[in-house]
Parts: C-alpha cells; sequence; structure tokens
C-alpha cells in the first residue's frame, strides 16, 4: 500500500442526472472532492443535498433512475467514468467497499453472518473459504463483537443493532478496500450502541489506513470521525475545511446555520396540580415474547396537553411499551388506563372509539407509507374509517389537515411518497395520524431519520400541534437533544425496566442513576476530541468496551 497521504481518489466537475416526468434534470452540479489515503472525509448537508449520491458515485455508481453525466472520477489512476462496467464491478467489494445506513435491511436474513462476509473474498479469489472464514474471526476480535469465533454463525436477527452495524463494518473490510463509503452508520443507533460503532470505524480506519468518506447529517458525529469536512447543498458544494476549522470558523452562512440548529427549546410544562385522571396510565406492566421477558413493572403516566419521553438503548422495552399501550401485545400482567378506565389488554376487543384514540406516527416514512397511494387517500383513509367521512366532506378534511402539516393541498393531494422528500413524508405521517382525531400519538423514533435542519422542523410543528389541539405525546426517542428540546417529563427504560423518571429539567440534573449518567455521557458533543477523551475517562481500551464500563 502507498504511503498514507497520497491521494486515492479525485473527483473533477461531477455532474449527476435523474429522470423524472419523461425528463433528465441535475441533481449534482460540478462538485470537486480529493481524498488522500488514510484520511476520512465527512459529506454533511440536509436531505437532498446530494451526499449518498456523491457517495456512490466515488465507486462509480449511479442509483436507477439517475446518470453520471459529467466530470471526471478518478480512483488509483483509473478513470471510472470511461472504465467499462466489468472492471467497476470488479473495484466494488474489493478495492471499495460500502457501508450501508441499516445494517439490518442490508444483510441477508437467510444466511449466517460469516457466510455473507467470506462471499467477496471468494468470488474475488483473495482467500479460499477457510482462510476467509479465519480472517472474519480476527476482524470480529479487532472490533470488539463478543464471541469472535462464534458470533459469525448467528444469523442477522440473532445480534443487536450496534454489533450488526460492526459486522457489516468487518464485512466491507474482508478485502482490504483502499476506500470505504459509510452512509449514515450510526443514524438508527442509540447512542451507546453509537460509542462502539464509532470508536470501531475509527480504529479500523486508522489499523488499515483506509481512507473513508463519512456520510451524515449529524454534525456532532463527523466532528468524531473526519479530518476534513465538505458542505454540501442542493447539490452544489458550500464550503470545505478541515474539521477543526470548519467547527470553529465556518465561512458560508449555510454552514454557520447548520451549526446553530437544535435552538429550538419549547417551554416545559408542569404536570396538573389537580386529581384529573391522566390521559393514558401504564400501570405495573409485564410482557413477553413468547417465554422470553421483555417488560416488568413498568408505571408511568401521559396527561393532556403533555409529552413525556421514554429513553434507552436497544432493548430497553420503549416500542414493547408502545405495543401493549395500543393492544398489540397484550400484557401478561398490569393494566393500560384511558382516562381512568381500564383499556382491554388487545386492540381486538378494543371499540372503534378506544382505537381511535391512539395513534402512532412511525420512525420511518418511507416505509409506513404505500408508495403506490395518493397522499389524499393516505391521509383520509382513517377519517373515512373513524369519522366515517365522503366525498366532499372527506376531500375538506384532508385539505384541512394538509394546511395543518404546512402542505398546500393543492399541490401534494395528488402526489405519490416517493415524489417527497423525507420531512415531508413524515409531515404526511402525522397528519394521517390526525385524520383520526386522537387524544394521545405515540411518535416512535419520528426524527432520526431526518437531518437536523427538517427535524427541527418536525419538532415546532409537532409542538404547534399540541398546543393548538390539546394532544398528549409519547415520544421515544434515543436522541438526548430531541428530549431537551420536546420533552416535559422523561422516562428512562433499561432492559425492561424503568430505572428513573421525572420531570426533564429535573432529569438532566444530577445526581442520577447510572445509567441516566452513561446516556447522558454517551451524546457526542461538536468537539474532535470528545470521543478520545470519552474513552480515555471510561478507560476503555476496546471498543466492545466502549458502551459498557
Amino acid at each position: 500500500m502507498a504511503n498514507k497521504g497520497n491521494i486515492l481518489l479525485k473527483i473533477e466537475g461531477l455532474r449527476i442526472e435523474a429522470y423524472a416526468e419523461e425528463k433528465w434534470f441535475e441533481i449534482v452540479h460540478g462538485v470537486d472532492l480529493v481524498l488522500r489515503r488514510g484520511e476520512v472525509m465527512g459529506l454533511i448537508g440536509e436531505s437532498g443535498a446530494g451526499k449518498s449520491t456523491i457517495g456512490l458515485a466515488a465507486m462509480g455508481f449511479a442509483r436507477d433512475g439517475c446518470r453520471i453525466s459529467g466530470g471526471s472520477i478518478e480512483f488509483d489512476g483509473l478513470e471510472l467514468t470511461t472504465t467499462s462496467e466489468v472492471d467497476r464491478r470488479r473495484l466494488r467489494g474489493s478495492k471499495i467497499a460500502y457501508v450501508a445506513q441499516s445494517a439490518a435491511a442490508s444483510f441477508n436474513p437467510a444466511h449466517k453472518l460469516i457466510d455473507q462476509h467470506t462471499e467477496a473474498p471468494v468470488q474475488y479469489r483473495i482467500r479460499k473459504r477457510t482462510e476467509s472464514q479465519e480472517d472474519a474471526m480476527e476482524l470480529y476480535e479487532r472490533l470488539r463483537l463478543p464471541n469472535p469465533r462464534e458470533i459469525g454463525f448467528r444469523y442477522p436477527h440473532q445480534v443487536s443493532g450496534g454489533q450488526l452495524q460492526r459486522a457489516m463494518t468487518a464485512m466491507a473490510m474482508s478485502c482490504r478496500p483502499d476506500l470505504i463509503i459509510f452512509d449514515e452508520p450510526t443514524t438508527a443507533l442509540d447512542v451507546t450502541t453509537q460509542i462502539e460503532v464509532l470508536a470501531a470505524v475509527r480504529d479500523i480506519v486508522d489499523q488499515f489506513n483506509t481512507a473513508a468518506i463519512y456520510i451524515t447529517h449529524d454534525l456532532a458525529v463527523v466532528a468524531q470521525m473526519a479530518d476534513v469536512i465538505k458542505v454540501l447543498l442542493k447539490g452544489d458544494q458550500v464550503e470545505e475545511a478541515d474539521t477543526r476549522t470548519m467547527l470553529n470558523k465556518p465561512q458560508e452562512e449555510y454552514t454557520k446555520s447548520l451549526w446553530a440548529v437544535r435552538s429550538f427549546q419549547r417551554e416545559q410544562k408542569l404536570r396538573p396540580s389537580d386529581d384529573s385522571a391522566p390521559v393514558v396510565a401504564v400501570e405495573d406492566v409485564d410482557a413477553a415474547y413468547g417465554t422470553v421477558r421483555v417488560l416488568e413493572d413498568v408505571s408511568f403516566d401521559v396527561h393532556a396537553g403533555m409529552t413525556v419521553a421514554v429513553v434507552g438503548e436497544s432493548g430497553s422495552g420503549k416500542s414493547t411499551t408502545a405495543r401493549c399501550i395500543t393492544g398489540l401485545l397484550p400484557p401478561l400482567k398490569g393494566r393500560i388506563l384511558f382516562r381512568g378506565e381500564e383499556l382491554p389488554p388487545s386492540y381486538l376487543s378494543r371499540s372503534k372509539d378506544q382505537l381511535r384514540q391512539a395513534q402512532m406516527i412511525y420512525q420511518m416514512a418511507d416505509t409506513a407509507l404505500n408508495p403506490k397511494i395518493r397522499i389524499g387517500d393516505i391521509i383520509g383513509r382513517p377519517a373515512q374509517f373513524y369519522g366515517g367521512l365522503k366525498g366532499t366532506a372527506l376531500k375538506n378534511r384532508v385539505d384541512e389537515l394538509l394546511d395543518m402539516i404546512e402542505l398546500d393541498p393543492s399541490q401534494f393531494y395528488g402526489r405519490y411518497p416517493p415524489e417527497l422528500s423525507g420531512g415531508q413524508k413524515q409531515r404526511v405521517g402525522i397528519a394521517r395520524s390526525l385524520a383520526a382525531e386522537p387524544t394521545f400519538i405515540i411518535c416512535d423514533e419520528v426524527t432520526s431519520a431526518l437531518d437536523q435542519l427538517v427535524a427541527e422542523g418536525i419538532l415546532k410543528l409537532l409542538d404547534r400541534l399540541q398546543r393548538d389541539l390539546d394532544l398528549a405525546y409519547m415520544f421515544i426517542t434515543h436522541d438526548l437533544a430531541t428530549v431537551r428540546s420536546i420533552a416535559d417529563e422523561v422516562v428512562v427504560m433499561k432492559q425492561g425496566k424503568v430505572v428513573e423518571q421525572g420531570a426533564k429539567d429535573a432529569m438532566f440534573k444530577p445526581p442520577h442513576h447510572p445509567y441516566t449518567d452513561l446516556l447522558l455521557s454517551s451524546v457526542p458533543e461538536m468537539d474532535p476530541d470528545w470521543l478520545t477523551t470519552l474513552l480515555e475517562e471510561r478507560g476503555v481500551d476496546n471498543v466492545g468496551d466502549a458502551a459498557t464500563t
């Protein structure tokens, strides 16, 4: 391998077009990029900035419906825009690797981890299968996966999200590529799991002198990972600088606006002083999946007009509690009360009005909205089912809901989900939940897949709707910045139990439960030295201990 510092990837004047409405239009406008061996470049910007499109172009690849229409992409002396597709395919996986945002969606659920790991080295004749298996175990050990000689023989669903993301990083390293493209690899992870993955990624890049492009909308994360940051906006390059310079002295107004997001802080409300019944009360709930107990003695209240944030790492029981509230998972013990009245454990036994009162907004709007149904029909179905609206009355109600979520009915009623941005699709998900006229809404990680500017807009919208409609929210999240922005009360869960709860202001002040301290200290800061300092303070010598020490 050439000495660190030599230019590995050089992109000049990159132009990419997308096809829509029977014509091609440009979505990346003459972007330049230089990446050296052993260097990590962070690509940041809001949704639609072109981050992932440019990252894929670094592999000489354009997703369906797109094409590279101009410019040069030179990788290790090879011009990818003129190289044959056969030669480009040989590079992908061997010399250039890609780590996707969702490891769970990227692994084949029908094959063991180690079988998927060995596929590329065997295919490219880099190693024989037995040698590749042994190498996989060594990489698992480097990445501090538990039981490195055994974990590869599990299926993807048998390991945690953080372990799966590290297994994907190991798989990307299986052929010892010169370049890895990390596309939002920690977006859907809780803060403690994120520490493991960030430490693992950084270690593997350092150990093998691998160059990397790190795509993210999380500025605090990119501060830990990147040597250089490039800011993008709507397919244009805004500015580029080394990480410390970019964080301390951004030059462009757009970059400064990115640095200033999450300024939104709603005024905290206090729990009503009277004895009025909460909208939803969870009382001493136990639950299980088969024979595995997943909730134990979970109790908390949600009052009208209040937001209760439920936080905890993956597997803590946050979403399982939501399933119990909605009747999708009947509790083994305990009960769910709505305004003092006990609800039937299963949704099958609940009345239409009881079902109407509690609605959900889902994490991934891409998968929560049917891509083949018009926006107006998606929003209108709950209004038709619960309210019996038809014809003009139904159309007027949908228009009203679109106005409420700040989307123009004349422009969005007849469109389809794939034609909308991530933030617009999430707004449609909000409108669909409002169509049932609920009093209680479960917001399940609704901003985790959105960039910070769009996420702030969604939080402001939810706050306005809550004030206008006196809604009660249960806000499931692993993002403590979101908790600070929107919560009134906080419930901290670990391994199916509530370990601490109380008013937000009190929860963010010591003393804390040790687990709450761990969560709070694991939130990345806009300081390039934060991760290194954190690991040193915890006495961590390996990434496997990063989140558990």
